[in-house]
C-alpha cells in the first residue's frame, strides 16, 4: 500500500473487473463542444471579479515571498481605478479582442516550426480546428503576423513569470488581478490584426489565408482543419513575432537571430497511463495534475524564450479507445486468432475516428500545454487484423494532422525540393500496417546544429524499426548538411544506449511465467499485467520496442556504426535524444579503452555519442516503479561487449549525484521523477548543453537541473562519404 500510485492501481483494477462483467456498459468518448473564445491560446483574458482579499499563496509561489526577491509588477488596472472611469472607459479597458469574422474554435492555435532555408527564411505553420456550425468563413480565416527586424529581444529581462501570467489556474491567488489595460499594454492590436506598439518604421506584417486541409464529420457536426503557412526573414538578432487569427487575441512566439543557435525544450510521455490518478500529481493552486511541470517549462520560457519545442514519444495515451461501445464485440474476443479474423464494420471505423478526433482535441486544448503549443514553437501477426490495421492507420493519420500539420491526401508523398509543404520532411517507405509512408524530419536549429526527427513508428515491425529506404534517404540528406554544422541531434523516441533487460524479456515471453498466467485469468487483481490485444505481458510490449531488445539488436548496431562513420567523415558530433522509458537518464557510446593506454578524450572521439533520456512528463509506470528503477540502476554498470568489434564501449553516465533536495543519492544513473529538458548552445565553448529539469516535489511545479555538456568535434574532417 505504500507504493506510489497503489490506490490508483486498485481503482483501475476494480474498473477493469467491472468492465469485464457482461452487464457492464461501455461509454463512447465524450464529444467535445467548442472552446470559449477567452480560452483561445490556452489562457483566460477575463478572470473572475476580484475577491475581498487573495488567499495565502500556495507553496508553488514560495520564491516570490523570499527576502530580497522583487516581484515585477505588471501594468494593471485595479478595481478602485475602474470605479472612477466612465462606462465607455471601463468597456474599452476590459474589452477582449474579438475575431471578425467570428470563428468557433475546437482547438488551437497550434504552432509548428519546420526549418530555416539557405536564404535565412524561417518556415513554420499554425493550425486551428473550427466548428463549422458556429463559424463564419466568408472570407476564409486569415492569420496576421507582425515582426520588427530592428527590435531586438537580446538583453531584455522578462523576469520570472507568475502563474497568473500563464494560466489558467482558477485556484491561483493571483488570478483575481484584472487584465492589463490595452491602452497601457506593451503590445496590443488596433483591431485590424496589426500591432500598435513595438513596431518601428521597418516593421513588417503579413496576412496569410487559411488552407483547408481536412474536415471531420461526426454526430456533433463538421469541423474544419485550417493550416496557415508562416515565413519570416531572420534578422541579425532574435525577434518576437506576434500573430492573430481574424484580428482576435494577439499571441506571441520567438525566432532566433540569423547567426544564433536556438534555445529549445524537449519532452515526452505527455499523458497519464491507465491506473494512474492525475490528482496525485496536482499540487496546491493547480486545477489538474497536468499543469505543474508544464507551468515550470512556461516559466523558463518567460525568463528566456524558447525558439522550438520538441515532443518525443508517447505524447498521447490511447488505451481508452478499447472502451468505445462499437469495439466491444472485437475487444471481448479472448483468442488472438478471433481478433485477427474479426471484420471491420463501418460503425467501428467511425468510432475509431470519433475517438482520435476528440482525444486529440481534448489533449491539445488543455491548460498550460495549450499555452505552450500556441507560444513556442506492437504484436506483429495480430497487427494484420482489419481492426488493428485501421486503428494504426487512423492513429498515424491523426498524428500527422495534429502534430505535423500534414494531410498526405492533399500534400502528397514526394519530398523532392519544392514538392512538399514541409521543407524538412524526409518521406520513407510504405508502412506495413499504417498504410502510409514514414515521415522523418531534418530541421535547422542554428548554424552549428541540426535535429533529425527519425520516424521510428510508421515502418516498425517486430524485427524492424526503420526500412532500408528510409535510412538511405536520411543519410543522403545528412551528407548535404552545411559545413558550419557541428552538432546533429537524433531524436529516436526510444533510447539506443540504455541498460539491457534481456532476462526480463525471456521471463515475460515464457508460457510458464506465473504473473502472465494469473493476468490472463484476472486472478489476484493482475488483469492489468497483460494487454487486451494478445494476452501477452504489457511490459513485454514496451521491452520489444527498445533498440536494445533482441529483435532490434542487429539493426541498432548497424545504425550506430553508420553514424560513427558519418560523424568521422563530416566532423559532426552526434547526440541522441529519446524518452518513453519513464525516467531521466543519460547513456553514452565511446571508443573502447585499450589496456595500458589512456582513454580517448570526448572532444576528439568521433564515437562519443551521448543519449539524453527525458521522460516522463506525466506518465507514471504502473508496475512497481521504484522496483523497476532499482533494477535498471543495477544494470547500468554492466559491461556490454555488443559493439566491441567496432571498438565501441557503452555505459550510463552518473549524472544524478544528489536528490532534488540536495542530499546524496545512491542511484546515480536513473531518476524516476517527472522531467523535461532545455537545450542551448554555449557560444563560448561550442558545447551543446542539455539541462534535464527534474520535478523537485510532486505537483508543485518546480524543477532542479541536471546538466550534460556535449563537446563540439575536435577531430579532423575526412573525405566526404
Amino acid at each position: 500500500m505504500d507504493n506510489p500510485g497503489w490506490h490508483a492501481q486498485r481503482r483501475a483494477q476494480k474498473e477493469d473487473l467491472y468492465l469485464r462483467r457482461p452487464e457492464s456498459r461501455y461509454e463512447q468518448t465524450e464529444e467535445l463542444s467548442p472552446m470559449r473564445e477567452n480560452f483561445i491560446g490556452g489562457f483566460h483574458l477575463s478572470p473572475p471579479p476580484p475577491s475581498p482579499g487573495p488567499p495565502v499563496p500556495p507553496p508553488k509561489d514560495y520564491i516570490y515571498t523570499q527576502p530580497g526577491y522583487h516581484i515585477p509588477q505588471p501594468t494593471s488596472i485595479t478595481a478602485s481605478q475602474l470605479t472612477h472611469m466612465t462606462a465607455v472607459e471601463r468597456s474599452q479597458t476590459l474589452r477582449v479582442a474579438r475575431m471578425n469574422p467570428h470563428l468557433q474554435f475546437m482547438v488551437g492555435p497550434l504552432l509548428r516550426y519546420d526549418t530555416v532555408d539557405t536564404n535565412d527564411i524561417w518556415h513554420g505553420a499554425a493550425l486551428i480546428v473550427t466548428a463549422d456550425s458556429g463559424s463564419i468563413y466568408e472570407p476564409h480565416p486569415i492569420l496576421t503576423y507582425t515582426w520588427d527586424p530592428d527590435n531586438s529581444t537580446t538583453g531584455h529581462t522578462r523576469g520570472i513569470a507568475r502563474s497568473f501570467d500563464l494560466g489558467p489556474h482558477p485556484a491561483d491567488p493571483h488570478s483575481t488581478i484584472l487584465p492589463v489595460s490595452p491602452a497601457l499594454s506593451s503590445s496590443t492590436s488596433n483591431g485590424d490584426g496589426h500591432s500598435k506598439f513595438h513596431v518601428g518604421p521597418n516593421g513588417k506584417s503579413e496576412v496569410v489565408p487559411g488552407h483547408e486541409i481536412w474536415v471531420y464529420g461526426g454526430h456533433g457536426g463538421t469541423f474544419t482543419f485550417w493550416r496557415f503557412l508562416i515565413q519570416i526573414p531572420l534578422s541579425h538578432h532574435e525577434m518576437a513575432v506576434t500573430y492573430t487569427i481574424n484580428s482576435g487575441q494577439e499571441l506571441e512566439f520567438f525566432v532566433p537571430g540569423r547567426s544564433q543557435n536556438m534555445r529549445w525544450a524537449t519532452y515526452s510521455c505527455n499523458g497519464f497511463s491507465a491506473g494512474v490518478n492525475p490528482d496525485d500529481f496536482r499540487g496546491p493552486g493547480y486545477k489538474t495534475g497536468y499543469d505543474p511541470v508544464w507551468m515550470d517549462l512556461l516559466a523558463k520560457h518567460t525568463e528566456n524564450p524558447f525558439h522550438a519545442l520538441v515532443g518525443g514519444g508517447d505524447q498521447l495515451y490511447c488505451d481508452s479507445l478499447m472502451r468505445e461501445p462499437e469495439l466491444q464485440d472485437w475487444v471481448s474476443k479472448m483468442k488472438p486468432e478471433e481478433k485477427k479474423n474479426f471484420p471491420l464494420s463501418q460503425e467501428m471505423a467511425l468510432a475509431i475516428d470519433r475517438f482520435y478526433f476528440n482525444h486529440y482535441c481534448q489533449a491539445f486544448r488543455r491548460g498550460a500545454f495549450a499555452r505552450a503549443n500556441s507560444s513556442i514553437l506492437d504484436p506483429e501477426d495480430l497487427q494484420m487484423a482489419p481492426v488493428f490495421r485501421t486503428i494504426g492507420a487512423r492513429g498515424y493519420f491523426f498524428f500527422l494532422l495534429f502534430q505535423c500539420f500534414i494531410n498526405p491526401e492533399i500534400d502528397g508523398i514526394s519530398d523532392e525540393p519544392g514538392r512538399h509543404v514541409s521543407k524538412s520532411v524526409i518521406i520513407g517507405d510504405q508502412g506495413p500496417y499504417v498504410k502510409s509512408p514514414s515521415h522523418s524530419f531534418l530541421g535547422y536549429l542554428g548554424p552549428q546544429s541540426y535535429i533529425l526527427l527519425l520516424d521510428c513508428r510508421a515502418e516498425r515491425k517486430k524485427n524492424q524499426v526503420c526500412s532500408q529506404l528510409q535510412y538511405e534517404k536520411v543519410f543522403q540528406r545528412l551528407r548535404q548538411l552545411p559545413d558550419t554544422v557541428e552538432h546533429l541531434v537524433v531524436q529516436l523516441g526510444i533510447p539506443i544506449a540504455y541498460p539491457r533487460m534481456v532476462f526480463l524479456e525471456k521471463a515475460l515471453e515464457s508460457n510458464f511465467n506465473p504473473l502472465v498466467a494469473l493476468g490472463k485469468t484476472g486472478t489476484m487483481g493482475l488483469s492489468g499485467f497483460v494487454n487486451k490485444f494478445n494476452q501477452e505481458a504489457e511490459l513485454l510490449d514496451d521491452l520489444n520496442d527498445h533498440w536494445t531488445a533482441r529483435n532490434h539488436k542487429k539493426e541498432r548496431n548497424w545504425f550506430i556504426e553508420r553514424l560513427q562513420l558519418f560523424a568521422k567523415m563530416q566532423q559532426i558530433r552526434v547526440t541522441f535524444l529519446s524518452g518513453d522509458v519513464h525516467c531521466a537518464a543519460a547513456g553514452v557510446l565511446k571508443t573502447l579503452k585499450i589496456k595500458n593506454k589512456p582513454e580517448v578524450a570526448p572532444a576528439v572521439d568521433h564515437r562519443y555519442m551521448v543519449n539524453v533520456v527525458t521522460s516522463t512528463f506525466f506518465k507514471a509506470e504502473p508496475f512497481l516503479p521504484n522496483g523497476v528503477i532499482t533494477m535498471v540502476s543495477s544494470l547500468a554498470t554492466k559491461v556490454h561487449k555488443t559493439l566491441h568489434h567496432i571498438d565501441t564501449d557503452e555505459n550510463m553516465l552518473p549524472i544524478f549525484q544528489n536528490e532534488t533536495n540536495g542530499t546524496s543519492r545512491k542511484q546515480k544513473f536513473i531518476m524516476g521523477r517527472r522531467n523535461w529538458c532545455q537545450v542551448d548552445w554555449d557560444v563560448g565553448t561550442g558545447d551543446l548543453t542539455f539541462d534535464i529539469r527534474v520535478e523537485k516535489e510532486k505537483g508543485l511545479g518546480q524543477t532542479v537541473g541536471y546538466s550534460i555538456r556535449v563537446p563540439p568535434p575536435a577531430w579532423t574532417r575526412e573525405n566526404r562519404i
